[in-house]
């Protein structure tokens, strides 16, 4: 029998079931599949004529057969508000993933909420508000009122400023270009709300601010690029684990065909162990270097490459600027931007110099320059595809760090070229299609602090769980929850009042220091206890919704399921509180300002879609999209010609950049001079504590777990946070695999469990990000570089036995990852 799922027999597919487009929402590779709905009474038979797939299924089917699904790709859900059948399975013919489907994506029809097989029950299925102590199922209606009512005091008796928004900007499940511009349009057009974050950072703001600023947009290559390619050079990423089939379709087709492949990271990661496997180790180069210490490797590496005259002049000369310093360093630039010249005399380090602070060989750094830019024999040059991502992002220095590594890539010409390109990869798909942020300033607001000051009167949160995602989580949880409270009992106290004497006693708790919370998410997630007001928001394919991936390939996941309850989209949830904001204002008197909330008689998620994206790209439609199937079009789409949507392979194949908005189109390198540990509080934390606390992703889970928590499939595997450790290590600490540890320092406390894992460096563990059940934000200290950008990936602690292992973590296996293929 199937694991846990009760299912020892699958029905066949009928040849006649609907067929849905769908892109996988689980990451930002975003492969392709078909959904398949029928009927609860019928299913197909084994002749060719009466299945899906054409084929004769009383014969022995072949080992990667398309007719095949797994029990995790099935399920019963509402469509039209009957049962029918469900299968959720890999499409053979999309090129993002050739039919490959990852642990996340292969679960996505059975992670759909079912009545029938009790799947993701906790799934939010009405409004609720706080009454009476407790969160109480209402109406639309009611809740919105509440949410306009109590919005309108606050911003009409104070400002703007005093509403505070947590927001995603991404695609995928919770964002895509519908509900971006529903949440941009709402607080962005009809409001300018400048207190604003972005779901995993607090403030709103770019993760990659120094890429922009020198031109060069993040995502630039094609996925093909890694089949093409001389070298791949990974810095911060482990995309075996976390994106497989990106790694797996693309990545290997590379190293196969003669790639080399270099990694920084400073641990040994599943990727490195399966490089190795495919390309031999000879052609595997891992620079294990000491924590926060790549800008001085990227320096190293750029040195070594122009003083070997292994650039590229003609790019150099024809697509970058030529003359000095353009933009010098400011408030808004944590680093000068100008001429390669101009940067060298900030970024020249040597060899010797970088090996010292990296603690990587010499000879090794030497050995990176030249498989990144050393021109073959017949002295072509050398391609070279960079793939970047949170070890960086989320690391020291990150806008100095980022450029630096920019520079290389710019300086041996690798950006716009076939088998070339600098890109991050990413965690969540693209979606982000919103009205001018201008307002909002550079830097931007600090908004945990904002709020732990006790500034703002109103928090709305849209699919978002700063508890467990966000630095300096202890504190801001302690205060987060002691303002919330102060309005509950205010809601309490005013308990058989009118709307109006129970909005007179929210704004009344939010005066003496109280905070408003409202919280549109898809569960009552962590945050959401300190809710007022909780909204039910819907997923994709519960609503059609477009994104791109990571090459940014646009498409539209069709809906072929019901909103699960009376959820909606978050688009037309933003357009009921636009809507309820406008009545309300009027009411007040506030004709004016109630004129701003005009504009949102949307209907439908396309609609949303209608009024935004389609207006500044008119070319794409729903229908449009629907005919490009899961292949999609890659972005910018630059017009419609025999039936098709033209899209774009690779950006700046032209040799001209223009993220960064100027008009002579030319890049700009990053004078990302070396000064150690930037963020406040590193260097004394790390001189305090005996471990470094790294976190990481692990494949098996989505993002902060959220919908993994009452997940048997999961939770059997790591029913804590796992904590990879060195044994010789756990030995010290009087720790067995699966016992229970805390995390300690100034900062706050959190608790996993113990992974021994043979590769570990001494004093250096590996904690899994975002977990419900320990968060490693809690042990992060508040330090931010100048653009507010969180540097998760350093802070230290020490580390104590809770408890032995528990039943449950000694039931788990832990034999080495590193498993030969």
């Amino acid at each position: 029998m199937a694991y846990k799922r009760q299912i020892d027999r699958l029905p066949i597919i009928p040849a006649d079931a609907k067929e849905h487009n769908v892109t996988c929402h689980y990451c930002i590779v975003g492969c392709g599949y078909k959904a398949y709905t029928w009927p609860m009474n019928r299913q197909g038979g084994t002749a060719p004529g009466e299945n899906k797939f054409g084929v004769d299924l009383s014969e022995q089917q072949y080992q990667d057969t398309e007719s095949w699904y797994a029990p995790s790709m099935y399920n019963i859900v509402k469509q039209d508000g009957k049962d029918v059948q469900l299968v959720v399975k890999p499409d053979v013919n999309c090129v993002v993933n050739s039919g490959l489907g990852s642990i996340r994506g292969a679960r996505m029809a059975e992670n759909r909420p079912s009545t029938v097989t009790g799947t993701q029950q906790q799934r939010l299925s009405d409004p609720k508000v706080w009454r009476n102590g407790v969160w109480q199922p209402t109406t639309w209606d009611d809740a919105l009122d509440l949410v306009a009512r109590v919005t309108a005091r606050v911003v009409t008796e104070g400002s703007e400023d005093d509403l505070v928004v947590s927001m995603f900007d991404h695609g995928g499940s919770a964002g895509g270009y519908e509900n971006t511009w529903g949440t941009g349009k709402l607080y962005f057009e009809s409001m300018k709300i400048k207190n604003c974050r972005i779901h995993n950072r607090p403030a709103y703001n770019s993760e990659v601010h120094s890429t922009r600023d020198m031109g060069v947009g993040e995502l630039n290559y094609a996925y093909k690029d890694y089949e093409l390619t001389d070298t791949i050079f990974m810095v911060g990423a482990n995309s075996m684990e976390t994106q497989t089939n990106l790694y797996l379709n693309h990545m290997v087709p590379g190293l196969q065909n003669g790639a080399r492949f270099i990694a920084v990271d400073p641990r040994r990661t599943l990727t490195i162990s399966s490089a190795e496997q495919f390309a031999g180790k000879e052609n595997v180069l891992h620079l294990a270097i000491n924590e926060g210490t790549d800008m001085a490797l990227f320096n190293a590496i750029l040195t070594h490459i122009v003083d070997n005259g292994w650039t590229d002049g003609d790019f150099i000369a024809n697509s970058t600027f030529q003359s000095g310093e353009a933009v010098a360093q400011d408030e808004a630039h944590p680093a000068g931007l100008g001429s390669l010249e101009y940067v060298m005399e900030t970024c020249r380090t040597s060899i010797e110099e970088a090996a010292a602070i990296c603690g990587v060989a010499a000879e090794d750094i030497v050995k990176a320059a030249e498989w990144i830019a050393k021109p073959h024999d017949d002295g072509s040059r050398r391609k070279c595809v960079t793939a970047y991502e949170k070890g960086i992002i989320w690391g020291n220095d990150n806008y100095r760090t980022i450029g630096a590594l920019v520079n290389i890539a710019l300086a041996t010409g690798n950006i716009g070229r076939e088998g070339g390109g600098i890109c991050r990869l990413g965690g969540h798909q693209e979606g982000y299609y919103r009205p001018s942020d201008a307002h909002v300033g550079r830097p931007a607001e600090y908004i945990d602090q904002f709020l732990i000051r006790g500034l703002g009167g109103v928090h709305h949160i849209w699919a978002c769980d700063h508890y467990k995602t966000t630095l300096n989580a202890s504190e801001f949880k302690r205060v987060h929850k002691r303002r919330s409270d102060m309005v509950k009992d205010a809601i309490d106290a005013a308990a058989g009042g009118t709307r109006e004497q129970v909005v007179d006693a929210i704004v009344g708790a939010i005066n003496a220091g109280g905070l408003f919370v409202v919280d549109v998410d898809i569960i009552h997630s962590q945050i959401g206890q300190n809710a007022h007001v909780i909204l039910p928001a819907c997923e994709a394919n519960e609503m059609n919704l477009t994104s791109m991936n990571g090459e940014r390939r646009m498409r539209l996941s069709e809906r072929y399921m019901d909103p699960f309850g009376n959820s909606r989209p978050d688009c037309l949830i933003a357009a009921g509180v636009a809507q309820n904001m406008e009545r309300v204002l009027r009411d007040m008197g506030h004709d004016a300002y109630a004129d701003q909330f005009k504009g949102y008689e949307w209907q439908t998620e396309e609609d949303a879609f209608m009024d935004g994206y389609n207006k500044g790209n008119p070319d794409v439609t729903y229908d449009r999209l629907r005919a490009m199937g899961n292949n999609g079009v890659q972005e910018p789409v630059v017009g419609y010609e025999n039936g098709q949507l033209v899209g774009t392979e690779r950006l700046y194949s032209d040799g001209t950049f223009d993220r960064h908005g100027r008009d002579d189109r030319k890049a700009l390198f990053c004078a990302a001079g070396w000064r150690g540990w930037q963020a406040p509080g590193k260097a004394r934390e790390k001189a305090a504590h005996k471990f470094w606390i790294n976190n990481v992703r692990a494949n098996i889970f989505w993002q902060n777990q959220f919908l993994d928590q009452e997940n048997d499939f999961v939770q059997d595997r790591f029913p804590h946070p796992f904590v990879e450790m060195n044994p010789d290590d756990m030995v010290d600490l009087g720790l067995n695999p699966g016992d229970l540890l805390e995390i300690v320092n100034d900062n706050g406390v959190t608790q996993g469990m113990a992974y021994p894992t043979a590769t570990a460096k001494r004093g250096q563990v590996a904690m899994v990000f975002g977990s419900p059940a320990g968060s490693q934000g809690n042990v992060v200290n508040p330090g931010v570089n100048e653009l507010v950008l969180p540097d998760y990936k350093h802070c230290w602690g020490d580390i104590r036995k809770i408890a032995d292992a528990t039943p449950e973590t000694r039931a788990i296996s832990f034999k080495s990852k590193e498993v030969a293929l």
